[in-house]
């Protein structure tokens, strides 16, 4: 594969997935938020308040905002970097039009609440779930939902303001937008919908972190073998990796030793360790990495986990806790044998004791009957 075939099978990829992301993204939106009339952040988010207020269609409001959007943008920005922007804002305008027309209606016409009434805050943490993944899936592959990333990443070209920061001001004003619509009834109706905003802004974050977290977290291998050679010409070819050889020196057995240096992604973890076994029946690994990461380990019997030490150190370490274990059971030992010591001339004293006062019992008795054969 050339590299402009490589290029273009990855542009297929982001798309496909960024097509997905969208999918999940309208399932999130339309089945489990809009029923029960929960906003959110960004320019969904004003859409749906602008449409619970007063009816307008969801989607032409998004259309037209993003619209605006974009020729705004398209001056800062420019086409190339708003590509797939502009093709993930058309895509989910059809997507939000035909969702809505095929659901099943309420007499309001809102789509059915699937999971029935009174279910708010669970159909809440579904709809935040899948809407973070669909986010997720979206951003991993460079990708955008347009609305406020665009504004945030205007404002992050000319000025020094983080991307975060003014998404979470934008999506603040939004929400907080509701209590300024008499249509959602009282103070405390309206309270009720921004409260219930603001938790659906965090937990779509929260998700948004942890998959984006995930899918990036990396570990280092530190692996110790004399076939080191092998080893890296195998996760060279096979792998098409990259491996750091450092030269390294053993304290305690003092030889030259070849410490091969691998940083990989997580999901490569396994494939490392099944390479290392069919080419080593034993090396010693050094692994950096949360408990997750760690537990990889137990599925190879082959691999020694050494938690970051140095083998030197480690046998110097087992020796000098030998040493201290044998010095405390020796002294243990003493003391088990003056307390066996101590007892046992108790135990002979009680005895000496008993013995003479039977002894003085039997002399009095004697002494009585000596006396009655004399009188």
């Amino acid at each position: 594969m050339t590299i402009n075939h490589k290029m273009l099978w990855n542009e297929m990829k982001d798309y496909f997935f960024i097509t997905v992301g969208l999918l999940l993204y309208t399932i999130s939106f339309t089945v489990f938020l809009m029923p029960y009339e929960i906003v959110g952040g960004g320019v969904t988010g004003l859409s749906a308040i602008i449409y619970y207020a007063t009816g307008f269609r969801l989607e032409n409001t998004y259309i037209i905002i993003n619209g605006i959007l974009l020729i705004v943008a398209l001056k800062v920005l420019g086409f190339k970097f708003l590509m797939k922007t502009i093709y993930a804002i058309v895509t989910l305008y059809f997507m939000l039009k035909f969702a809505q027309d095929i659901l099943p209606k309420q007499p309001n016409g809102l789509p059915i609440k699937l999971l029935g009434e009174g279910q708010d805050f669970m159909s809440m943490v579904i709809g935040c779930m899948f809407g973070g993944i669909a986010l997720a899936t979206v951003f991993s592959n460079n990708g955008s939902t347009g609305g406020t990333d665009i504004i945030a990443a205007s404002i992050n070209k000319y000025h020094n303001v983080s991307l975060g920061t003014v998404l979470i001001a934008a999506d603040f004003c939004i929400i907080g937008s509701c209590m300024f619509f008499p249509q959602f009834g009282t103070y405390i109706e309206r309270a009720h919908k921004v409260v219930f905003g603001f938790c659906v802004m965090t937990m779509e974050n929260f998700v948004l972190d942890y998959v984006m977290n995930a899918r990036r977290e990396s570990v280092q291998f530190m692996i110790f073998s004399r076939k080191w050679q092998e080893i890296a010409n195998a996760i060279g070819t096979q792998m098409d990796h990259g491996v750091t050889i450092l030269d390294g020196h053993g304290w305690y057995t003092g030889k030259e030793l070849r410490v091969l240096c691998i940083l990989a992604k997580k999901n490569e973890s396994v494939n490392i360790f099944r390479l290392h076994c069919d080419t080593s029946q034993k090396l010693v690994v050094r692994f950096s990495g949360n408990r997750e990461n760690r537990k990889l380990l137990g599925n190879y019997q082959s691999i020694e986990h050494t938690n970051h030490w140095n083998s030197g150190t480690y046998h110097a370490l087992c020796h000098n806790s030998f040493r201290r274990v044998y010095r405390r059971s020796a002294n243990r030992n003493k003391i088990i044998r003056k307390r066996r010591s101590i007892v046992a001339r108790f135990r002979r004293t009680i005895k000496n004791a008993a013995q003479e006062i039977f002894a003085e019992r039997n002399f009095h008795s004697v002494s009585k009957e000596t006396n009655v054969i004399t009188s």
